[in-house]
Parts: structure tokens; C-alpha cells; sequence
């Protein structure tokens, strides 16, 4: 229209181009009324009017021009700010690297890109390989693990700057590793290094455009600081978990009959920590967290930490009598034997039974004590064939060890607290050391070394209690071989049955005894504990 007014003015009608930044966008028409009186004067001065005039409308357009542009740049602003926030409110939700991965892909998803396929490659500090982490789309495993192998997504970590190929047959970077015609490549950077890679293609070419490639960049920006951090978070948990293993080891170490005990310990309860988890008969209401596990894995591999201040020689104790006492014991009785004229061979022998047997009955308490009243004369002297120590000891009812050297022992729960006490252990972690200092008290009071009653003492450390006397039937000691399971659970019943450990958690152990063994065994590869809560356990 514009065109045909230039090209066919009315009569007398005058014309005044009108630009925006140098470019035509048209005309302002002015013509006099049909009763105009032509004016000499007044015309004359009519086309600087009509210039003054198209300058004014002129400045008006490119002020509304203006005016849209920052209207325009301002939401777009706004919408990257939104698109910030809310992406950094979702990709720093988590502190696992593979969370903070797929929260980057849903993100991308709920944009509306046009990608079919999508999948986040994470690579580990100190590591040079990329590593799938989570992926979306039909076979996207498949079809998008081996582009970490192309030139392309090399170049791409070597640059660290995003790229979109939408006709990747024709790059020379590409070597068809993939079913893809577009791709796009977004680096996750943190600290100047690459720790991840956002891949998103289709089989379709011309797929992705500028603007998605700078909706994707501004994702990978927050993306890569979360995950920066996630990576790091997990190489100190890692860092701290083989601390702990170390510890637990060191302190196993001890007494080679113990070895590898408090990591049993550690697995075993997590493992019934998940069949408490997933019971719906004895514990409804009861669920445990990833971060729950957690603490209690650290609490089954610190919760012997106290026995470093046990002396070796009670911690290690295999008999009521060390070899050495018993050795002079032998010596008296071929003294008395020298002297009386009898031969005690067969009664050392017993002794020597008795020293080494976990209980003492009627008849070995008979022997112990008529070997004790007998006395070696020699002239005036005489010597009694055990002291007053000895035959206490041989008396012992059960187990080795004296009541003093039983309350060294006890003390080790307390001497964990206080060897721990000074680590700033997280807030997830507020119950670590109440689970470690309750793990030997019982139900009825009977136990050490607070003698809580049932109500205060946690479910975990009801949890610790019972695999600690599980793993300490079933595996052979010093003072005892190795018993099986079907023993274990026995004893057990029997403690439950007595009032003393939790009778609900010995009843699902015992239900589900090859579940909880087989979980156990699975956290040997130390898995991700999100997945081992959530994951079914192998049959």
C-alpha cells in the first residue's frame, strides 16, 4: 500500500519517507483540504512543517521501538532468571552426583527441547573417563554410550563450550559412533575442569537451534557447580568411609579372631535395618533413609572403637589361666606327685580341660576345688598346689574372665563414646553415638553399661545387639569354632524368649535369614545405599 500512495499521489498531496535505525517504513501523507486557498507565504513554509512533523513521528516509533526491545530483553532476562532459580533450586537438592544429573534432564524435558534421546556422562575427580549416569528416551543407553567415545565429544571437553551439530555426517569429528543426525553438547564445568557432559540428539537433522543451545547453556552453568560439588561430596564421603573401614579393621586387628567382625557387624545391620524397612507386620510405621543406613553403618563399624583401651592381654584371652600359669601348675602337681607318691597325670589333664572349657559343671568345680586343698610339704615349707587366684578362675561359671577383667570389658561402650565424642559428626548423624554406647544394653536392665530398660533404647542399637551376637556364634573365636546359623538363632530365640533383645527383630532375622545374609553380601561392593534400600534383594 505503502508503494502504491509513493507511486500515485493524490494532487498536491506531499510525502515524507518515514525511518527507523536508516530503514523505510513509510510514508506520512499530507494533503491541504478540498477548500484549501493556496498561500504563497504559507506554503512555502508547509514542507518544513511536514519534515518536523515525520521527525516527531519518527522519534515516537523508535521510542515505542525501544520501549518493546526492553520490554522484550527484560522478560527474556526474567525468564533466564526464573530459569536459574528454579534449576538451582532443583539440581542443589541433592548432594549425590547422579540426582543432580537426573534433575538436569528432567529440567531439559520439562523445556520442551526437541531431543529424543538425552543422557548425562559424569567423570570422577582424578578420572579421565566419562561414565553414564542416567539417560531418557527409547534404547538411549544404547545408542548414546558410545558418543563419549567420538572426537566430537572430546573436543567438546577440551573446549569446554557447548556445540550443536545438526548434520553430524558431515563433521569430521564424527565417525557415525551413534544412530544420530543432531546432536547437541553441553560441558558441565566446575572449578575450570569438565566433570560432566549433557548429550541430547535425534535421528531427525536440523533438529536444535541457537536458542536452545542458550536455554541449555544456561542449565549446564548451575548444573555444573551441583554437580561439581556432588563429585566432591562423594570423594569425601568415599575418603571418610574408607577411614572408617580402616579404623574397624585396625581395631579387629587386634585379636585375629575378630577379623573383619565390626564389618560384619556394619553389614549385617543395615542388611536388617532394609528387612525392617520393608516389613509391614512388626514395624508399620517404621522406614529408614539412606542417611539412616548410613549412620548405622558407621555405628555396626565403630561400635567396638572403645576396646583400644582394653588391655590385649583380656581382650585376647583364650582360657581362664594363661598358658604360662597353667605351665607352673603342671610343674607343682610333678612336685606333688614327686612327694606324695601318686601319680595326678589324669587330674592335671582335666584341669587343663576345665581351663579351657566355656562352662564348669558339678563335677569339674569337685576336681577344681580337691586339687586346690591339696598342699606340696617339703620339710617344714609348704605350697598349696593352686592359690587362692588360681582356683577362682578355674571356678569361673562361665566364659574366662574375672569379674574385674569382665568389667574392663564392659567398659568399652563408654570408652567409644569418649573416643568419638570429640568428631564433628554431621546432623545426620545426631544418633551415632547413643547407637554405639546402647549397642550392649538389654531390654529387661540387664545389660551394660547404663542398664536402660526397653523405652530408651533405640531401635538401632536393638538392631546392633542382635547381629553383634550372630556374627559373634557363627564365627569362630578363640575360646570357641564356628557355629551354625540354626545355633545362632537358637541363642537368640533364647534371649529374646528371656525378655532381654528385641523378640520382633529376632523373629524377622530368623524369617528372613537368607535375604539378610545375601544383602549383606551385597554391601561388600559398597553400593549406593539409595539403591540397596530401594533396590529388591536377590533371591
Amino acid at each position: 500500500m505503502l508503494d502504491a500512495v509513493a507511486a500515485a499521489p493524490e494532487p498536491q498531496c506531499r510525502l515524507e519517507p518515514l525511518r527507523l535505525d536508516g530503514c523505510l517504513l513509510g510514508y506520512l501523507a499530507v494533503s491541504p483540504p478540498p477548500d484549501h486557498i493556496p498561500q504563497d507565504s504559507a506554503d512555502d513554509r508547509l514542507p518544513e512543517l511536514i519534515r518536523f512533523v515525520a521527525g516527531c513521528l519518527e522519534a515516537l516509533i523508535d521510542g515505542e521501538a525501544l520501549r518493546r526491545a526492553l520490554a522484550g530483553e527484560t522478560l527474556a532476562k526474567y525468564r533466564e532468571i526464573s530459569l536459574l532459580h528454579r534449576a538451582t533450586l532443583g539440581l542443589n537438592g541433592s548432594l549425590r552426583p547422579r540426582d543432580v544429573a537426573q534433575a538436569l534432564l528432567d529440567e531439559c524435558r520439562r523445556g520442551e527441547l526437541p531431543a529424543e534421546v538425552g543422557m548425562v556422562f559424569l567423570r570422577a575427580p582424578g578420572e579421565t573417563d566419562f561414565i553414564p549416569a542416567c539417560a531418557f528416551g527409547d534404547n538411549a543407553r544404547s545408542c548414546l554410550d558410545p558418543v563419549a567415545n567420538s572426537a566430537l565429544f572430546r573436543a567438546i571437553d577440551c573446549s569446554q563450550k557447548g556445540e550443536i551439530v545438526n548434520d553430524l555426517d558431515a563433521d569430521s569429528r564424527w565417525n557415525q559412533e551413534a544412530p544420530l543426525s543432531s546432536m547437541l553438547l553441553s560441558p558441565l564445568v566446575a572449578a575450570n575442569r569438565c566433570v560432566g557432559m549433557l548429550v541430547l540428539g535425534g535421528a531427525a537433522p536440523m533438529l536444535f537451534e541457537a536458542n536452545h543451545l542458550q536455554y541449555i547453556g544456561t542449565l549446564a552453568t548451575v548444573a555444573g557447580i551441583a554437580t561439581g560439588n556432588a563429585l566432591h561430596f562423594e570423594s569425601i564421603q568415599t575418603l571418610i568411609n574408607s577411614l572408617m573401614q580402616a579404623l574397624a579393621t585396625a581395631i579387629d586387628a587386634r585379636d585375629p579372631f575378630t577379623a573383619g567382625h565390626s564389618q560384619r557387624v556394619a553389614r549385617l545391620g543395615v542388611a536388617l535395618a532394609r528387612t525392617v524397612h520393608l516389613d509391614r507386620t512388626f514395624f508399620p510405621d517404621v522406614t529408614f533413609s539412606p542417611h539412616d543406613l548410613e549412620e548405622l553403618l558407621y555405628a555396626g563399624l565403630l561400635h567396638d572403637v572403645g576396646k583400644i583401651g582394653i588391655r590385649e592381654e583380656v581382650l585376647t584371652k583364650a582360657t581362664r589361666l594363661s598358658a604360662g600359669v597353667m605351665k607352673v601348675i603342671g610343674q607343682r602337681i610333678s612336685l606333688l606327685e614327686m612327694t606324695a607318691g601318686q601319680n595326678y597325670a589324669m587330674d592335671f589333664s582335666e584341669l587343663c580341660r576345665i581351663n579351657a572349657a566355656d562352662t564348669v559343671s558339678e563335677e569339674d568345680a569337685a576336681l577344681v576345688t580337691r586339687l586346690g586343698a591339696r598342699e606340696i610339704r617339703i620339710g617344714d615349707a609348704s605350697l598349696p598346689v593352686l592359690t587362692a587366684a588360681e582356683i577362682a578362675c578355674l571356678l569361673i561359671a562361665r566364659g574366662n574372665l574375672t569379674p574385674d577383667e569382665r568389667l574392663e570389658i564392659e567398659r568399652h561402650p563408654e570408652e567409644s563414646h569418649r573416643i568419638l565424642k570429640h568428631i564433628p559428626f554431621p546432623e545426620n548423624m545426631r544418633r551415632l553415638l547413643p547407637i554405639i554406647s546402647q549397642h550392649h544394653e538389654r531390654l529387661d536392665g540387664s545389660g551394660y553399661p547404663g542398664k536402660l530398660l526397653a523405652p530408651d533404647i533405640l531401635l538401632q542399637s536393638r538392631i546392633i545387639a542382635i547381629v553383634d551376637i550372630y556374627d559373634a556364634i557363627t564365627m569362630a573365636r578363640h575360646y570357641k569354632p564356628a557355629l551354625p546359623r540354626e545355633k545362632a538363632l537358637g541363642v537368640l530365640w533364647q534371649e529374646a524368649r528371656a525378655g532381654r533383645i528385641d523378640q520382633r527383630l529376632v523373629r524377622l532375622l530368623d524369617d528372613n535369614i537368607d535375604v539378610v545374609e545375601a544383602d549383606s553380601a551385597r554391601l561388600e561392593r559398597r553400593l549406593d545405599l539409595s539403591d540397596f534400600l530401594a533396590g529388591p534383594a536377590p533371591a
